[in-house]
């Protein structure tokens, strides 16, 4: 067996105790700087920071005078809103490289979103949320697209203002780049909550806990579902079993639990509402319906309990206008249960933004356009034309808004119970909708959407 002379071995012992080796075995790459400069730049291209960090990180330990990779590295610090860290490297190239303007110029966007990202914790602090949202999409995301702590800072802002579909999707974008990370986790899972679709939020607090069993806010998070959950099913067992007065008491101690989750809370207060009624104590009853219908006025069942309270109360001429009224919404109720769900056919939610509307619309039309689906043209063409209808209601803030309160579209044409909306044209109406640029319907002549794509229909 061949002997290695010690001065031929030292420095191999050395190199492979050092992150440079690391980062070469890893790369199949030799030390040449130029080289490993080279992948750090595609690495770059390919928004892959962490890699290209590595790497850059192995050219200046190789070449410490290594300019452009400082300028690299800066860039790279600055994509992950490590500020401290790359104003010194860009200092470094200065120093190098002075008077340079490009450089001059990337320091002061660094030092713009720095102060962006301060005034946007600062304003987080002041419960000035919109402001937030302001500071970090117009300035720290544009110059720090890579920044995590913007990121999570923003889903945290759309929490506290309520838009839970939004922090579903922004905290959706940092878990498809790191499945684990806990904060993520927690903010979705309590999106979720909020919407009362409990059993998505406990499925997010739990796969927290397995991967930090000791976490305090996902910890508080689920057991405090847990016990929500378990409180309203004790209410309702009593409820059943007759023990009315242990049953309210119940109802009272889950809605004490977090006043704030109304989308759940309205079956709460409809719920003791009843017991109330039962019990013979109508102003209670009274107050308890009304905080339902203050969550969901067109709650038929809470009008109706309210009626009867009143009557407990001997309010007759306010017990009969509430049935009355009750009445007339329950009729509206079934006609809006028979017209056409505009939400179900995008497959989005109520609360989905414009953006999330546009795309899903897009995905649809391409998937089900008849030229693309020759062998079932049928089904195809009848898809569309739902897809296309819904897009014509839901697009526009006016006529979705309209929607939503349950006024009758059919009057503006819009197919509600299979009205006049024909994609396909034949009906005289013109109809424009937007594609990337956008296609042109109404009988879509000659053309469809721009980018290659060519619809013609029979």
């Amino acid at each position: 067996m061949a002997r290695w002379p010690w001065r031929v071995l030292l420095p191999l012992l050395l190199l492979h105790s050092s992150p440079v080796f690391f980062v070469f075995a890893q790369e199949g790459q030799d030390n040449d700087p130029s080289n490993l400069f080279k992948r750090a730049s595609e690495m770059m291209n390919l928004r892959k920071y962490d890699g290209a960090l590595g790497l850059l990180n192995a050219v200046l330990e190789v070449d410490p005078n290594h300019s452009e990779a400082y300028r690299q590295r800066a860039s790279v610090l600055r994509h992950k809103c490590r500020y401290k860290e790359a104003d010194g490297d860009y200092s470094k190239y200065l120093e190098l490289k002075p008077g340079s303007s490009s450089v001059e110029k990337e320091l002061s966007q660094l030092l713009q979103a720095q102060n962006a990202l301060e005034s946007a914790y600062g304003q987080f602090e002041s419960h000035d949320f919109s402001k937030v949202l302001e500071y970090i999409n117009k300035i720290v995301l544009v110059f720090s697209p890579d920044c995590l702590k913007a990121k999570l800072l923003k889903a945290k802002a759309l929490l506290a203002l309520k838009d839970y579909s939004s922090v579903i999707s922004e905290t959706g974008f940092i878990l498809k780049e790191d499945e684990d990370n806990l904060d993520a986790l927690l903010l979705r899972g309590r999106a979720y909550y909020y919407l009362a679709d409990h059993d998505v939020a406990s499925r997010h607090y739990q796969k927290g806990l397995r991967l930090d069993p000791e976490h305090s806010e996902l910890k508080k998070a689920y057991f405090g579902l847990k016990n929500l959950l378990k409180k309203t099913k004790s209410a309702e067992d009593n409820a059943a079993k007759g023990k009315l007065r242990v049953s309210a008491e119940d109802y009272k101690a889950a809605l004490a639990m977090d006043p704030d989750h109304t989308s759940y809370n309205v079956h709460l207060f409809l719920g003791l509402c009843k017991i109330l009624v039962k019990l013979g104590r109508g102003k209670e009853a009274i107050s308890s319906c009304t905080e339902a219908l203050n969550i969901d006025g067109e709650l038929v069942d809470a009008l109706t309990q309210r009626g009867e309270a009143k009557l407990l109360t001997e309010d007759w001429e306010g017990a009969d206008m509430g049935i009355r009224e009750a009445l007339m919404r329950a009729e509206k109720q079934l006609k809006l249960s028979k017209r056409k769900d505009w939400y179900k056919i995008l497959g989005i939610s109520k609360t989905a933004s414009a953006a999330e509307i546009k795309r899903a619309y897009k995905k649809l039309a391409l998937q089900w356009h008849p030229d693309k689906n020759v062998d079932n043209r049928e089904e195809a063409e009848n898809m569309f034309r739902e897809i296309a209808a819904a897009y014509e209601v839901l697009g526009d803030e006016d006529k979705r808004v309209r929607y939503d309160r349950g006024e009758d579209l059919d009057e503006m044409n819009m197919g509600g119970g299979g009205g006049g909306f024909n994609p396909f044209g034949g009906g005289g109406q013109q109809y424009t909708f937007h594609y990337d640029g956008g296609f042109h319907g109404g009988g879509f002549p000659g053309g469809g959407f721009p980018g290659g794509f060519q619809f013609n229909f029979g």
